[in-house]
Parts: structure tokens; C-alpha cells; sequence
């Protein structure tokens, strides 16, 4: 048997790719949109990609499957679990609990496994040649590593009222059947640390059905289902708003991007027209080279593991847009992008460019810890703390507002423009963002404490916690 973990770091997203080497055949599960990895991973090891696999529909990626499909010839083995409201809207071969897939000597058991999802599907895999007893179980969103996949995103990404209960119901439920497996079986999770598919998801790659039998907190409540959902429920971090797109493009039929596509360079002529028309502009700089200096309107997304969550808050899918972005990240950016179905990009110019346009430019202002202590509990200062829900009541400065990054533009009731306004994050990135948001809808006169929290502490500043 071949196998290969291949892991997304933007995204925290794992696929895989086992093959039959016997054979010659190859199955990819849950494939990223860039597949050109798993056709160069094929070809190296003499494989054929003639089965493609999903896990569930995807609310944080756009899946590759159909791309992948169209390359090789590959069948899509899709779930049919679920109900109506949770089919594939394209041909494949659907799925059922008690199924299985044959690639070569390998077989894949089918699972139903509801709770993220309701068609949420496992893949226990037997291989042939060496045991007919399960070896592994590709679990996608339903048991990660120290954690359990979140039942709320349908109703609070999608829009889907009352579901998040049921579904944690019946999370409770296939935790069950997990349970009942042998404690040796290998779990290869969808996601990882850092993927908002979950909220406490472990750094390593995989697990065993007996470490997470102890580790894992939610396999700790079942006795106690009443316990189980409530916990699971509670804490979730906000969904990004981009996951309603990607549940409804994972369903249904939609244009191809079969290879990484080509950015075009604009020239100074070109962005400008673009510019002063009213293009978003997205600037990827490092945050201290932004504020030293950027194009009025332009936001600051720089260009690090969190560019596809934060891209995919601050975008519309149906505008278009550039980038101000340097070509040694190029094909970083242009995979990240595609990888969450933003296609509609215009073009390019580079940081060099940003000062030969003739237009005039804007700073941020930075402050350090003896300017932001000064501001706490200044009546004339208002305080925004641009963090999740869960870090802002785990501990917050004294007297600060909560006002989320991700929905800033949608509640700039909430700022007091009589006062002088200072952003801070938990290291600088997120507030940095949301100035540049505020700064778009002319809110300008902003402080920013671009330092971490942990250094705050670190220098004497006092945290309160409090609760919603």
C-alpha cells in the first residue's frame, strides 16, 4: 500500500493519496483545488488517480474533486447520506452507510458518521494483502485530533436556523460507533490546529482510536449526552463568512480551475484605471511596511497563514479585485486564493510600484504599551478589541468594546466618533485589518497597538474577563 499525507498549512487542511501499488490504482480523499500535488505524487510512484472521495461538503475550502476529475477520468464516490437538502448536485457515485470502495487490493468501509454534517461520511480502510481487519479511518470533520467537528456552521455560516442542535445530537450519537472501533485503528483527520472547523484541534497529523478513548474531551461525556451538547456548542469561534459560499460551490456544477492560473502584472496606467474605478485593492505587505505608507481604500491582508480566512471575510465573490503583492509570493498567493474559489482577480502590481503612482498615501499609526496604558480608562478614548468572541472574554483591557474584525464594517454604529479610537488584536495582525476597514469608510484617526497581548501582560497591563 502507498500513502501520503498531504497537508495545506493555510487552511489547516489535510488530504490523502493511497494507492495499490499491486495494481497501479490510486484513491485522493477530500482533494484541495490545486491538484496538480496529487497528479505529481501519482506520477512519481507510478499510480493512476482513478477514485476520488469526500468526506462531506466542505464549508472552509473548495474542494478539488471535480478538477481532479476532470484530468484523470476519475470516479467521484460522494455521500447520499443526509437527506434531500445535503445531495451532490453533480454525477457520482453515491455513498451509503455499509458501502464500500475497491481501489485495487485496498477496501474502504463506508460510515455514516452525522454531527459537523448530515452527510457526513468515515472511511475505515482494510488493507487486503496484510489484514481484513480496518487500519485506518479517515474520519474528515467528524474526530480530529483532540476534538470533535462543530455542528454550528450550517446554521451560523449557512444561514440553516435550529440545526446546530440537532446536529450536535447527533454528533453525540456517532461518537458512538467511534467508540466501538479497536483502539489501534490510525484516525487521519480533514483539519488540524489553526482550521476553524473546530475549537481545541491538535497540532499533530494523526491519532489512534484508543488515544483520543482517553485524550479527547468529547468522548469523556458518554454518559452525559445533555453535557456533551452543551459543551460542544459553547466557544466556537466565529465562522468565516466565506464558508456559505464554499457549502453552496462544493454542492453544484461550476467553472473549472484546472491549473494554477496566471495573475496579470498590471502596468501603472492599468491598476490606476482600476484603482480610481472603485476595484477593491488587497494589499499582502507585512503590516509595519503597510502602515509606513498605502493607497487610500486599499486593505491589508498580509500574506501569512491566515491570508485565505481573513481574504475570504473581506471579499465579495461576485466583485473583482487587485493585489499589491510581492512576486516571490506569487504562487503562495495565487494557490491560497484559488484554493477558497476567489477568481475574480484582476491583476497585480508589486510594493515597489505603490510610490510611483502619483497618488498620495496614508499612514497608520502604531503605538507602544506607556501610549495604549495611558488610554485605559481614559474617558476621552474608546478602546477596540477586534478579537473573537471566545479570546475577548477569556480576557479583554479594562473598559474595552468587542467588536469582531470579521463583521467591523457591519457595526460601525458601535464606534463612538467622539472619541479617540485605539485597535488592538492578540498580536497586531487582525487589528491592523480592521484599520484599514475603518479607514475605508473614513474612520481614519485611529491608534493601533500592533504588539501582543502576551507582551501587554508581559509589561504590567491588567486583563478583566467577562461573559456574553
Amino acid at each position: 500500500m502507498f500513502f501520503q499525507h498531504i497537508f495545506e498549512s493555510s487552511l489547516a487542511h489535510s488530504s490523502y493519496l493511497i494507492g495499490c501499488q499491486a495494481k497501479g490504482v490510486a484513491i485522493v480523499i477530500d482533494p484541495k483545488r490545486d491538484v496538480d500535488t496529487y497528479l505529481a505524487i501519482a506520477n512519481k510512484n507510478n499510480l493512476k488517480i482513478t477514485h476520488i472521495a469526500e468526506t462531506h461538503i466542505h464549508a472552509d475550502y473548495l474542494s478539488g474533486t471535480l478538477e481532479l476529475a476532470e484530468l484523470t477520468g476519475a470516479q467521484c464516490y460522494l455521500s447520499d447520506e443526509g437527506g434531500q437538502d445535503w445531495q451532490y448536485e453533480f454525477p457520482h457515485i453515491g455513498l451509503k452507510d455499509g458501502d464500500q470502495i475497491h481501489v485495487g487490493n485496498l477496501i474502504f468501509n463506508v460510515i455514516h458518521t452525522p454531527g459537523h454534517t448530515p452527510e457526513s461520511i468515515s472511511l475505515s480502510l482494510i488493507d487486503t494483502p496484510a489484514t481484513m481487519e480496518p487500519v485506518m479511518i479517515f474520519t474528515g470533520d467528524f474526530v480530529f485530533v483532540g476534538d470533535v467537528g462543530r455542528p454550528d456552521l450550517l446554521e451560523n455560516a449557512a444561514g440553516l436556523i435550529g440545526t446546530k442542535e440537532i446536529g450536535a445530537h447527533q454528533m453525540f450519537g456517532s461518537l458512538k460507533q467511534f467508540l466501538a472501533l479497536p483502539d489501534h485503528i490510525q484516525v487521519w483527520p480533514a483539519h488540524g490546529a489553526g482550521s476553524a472547523c473546530g475549537k481545541a484541534l491538535g497540532a499533530v497529523p494523526s491519532t489512534t482510536v484508543g488515544y483520543e478513548r482517553i485524550r479527547n474531551w468529547a468522548l469523556q461525556y458518554k454518559d452525559n449526552e445533555k453535557a456533551f451538547v452543551q459543551e460542544l456548542l459553547d466557544g466556537q469561534p466565529e465562522p468565516p463568512r466565506y464558508f456559505a459560499m464554499m457549502k453552496k460551490l462544493n454542492k453544484i456544477t461550476r467553472p473549472l480551475q484546472t491549473a494554477v492560473p496566471q495573475y496579470t502584472k498590471l502596468t501603472k496606467d492599468e491598476f490606476i484605471k482600476h484603482y480610481k474605478a472603485g476595484t477593491a485593492t488587497i494589499d499582502t505587505r507585512h503590516k509595519f511596511d503597510f502602515a509606513k505608507g498605502y493607497l487610500p481604500n486599499s486593505i491589508n491582508i498580509q500574506n501569512n497563514k491566515t491570508f485565505n480566512t481573513w481574504a475570504g471575510w473581506v471579499l465579495n465573490y461576485t466583485e473583482p479585485f487587485i493585489l499589491i503583492l510581492d512576486e516571490t509570493e506569487l504562487d503562495d498567493i495565487t494557490r491560497k486564493l484559488m484554493r477558497i474559489g476567489l477568481d475574480q482577480v484582476v491583476g497585480y502590481i508589486t510594493p515597489e510600484m505603490v510610490s510611483q503612482l502619483g497618488i498620495p498615501l496614508e499612514r497608520q499609526q502604531l503605538i507602544d504599551f506607556d501610549e495604549m496604558n495611558r488610554a485605559v480608562g481614559n474617558p476621552n478614548a474608546q478602546i477596540l478589541d477586534v478579537r473573537n468572541t471566545t479570546e475577548f472574554t477569556a480576557g479583554h483591557l479594562p473598559g474595552a468594546t468587542h467588536l469582531f474584525v470579521g463583521t467591523i464594517a457591519d457595526n460601525l454604529d458601535k464606534i463612538d466618533r467622539e472619541r479617540k479610537l485605539y485597535l488592538h488584536c492578540q498580536s497586531g495582525d487582525r487589528a491592523t485589518i480592521a484599520a484599514s476597514i475603518l479607514a475605508k469608510y473614513g474612520i481614519k484617526d485611529i491608534k493601533i497597538y500592533s504588539p501582543s497581548i502576551n507582551d501587554w501582560v508581559a509589561k504590567g497591563g491588567g486583563l478583566v474577563k467577562s461573559s456574553f
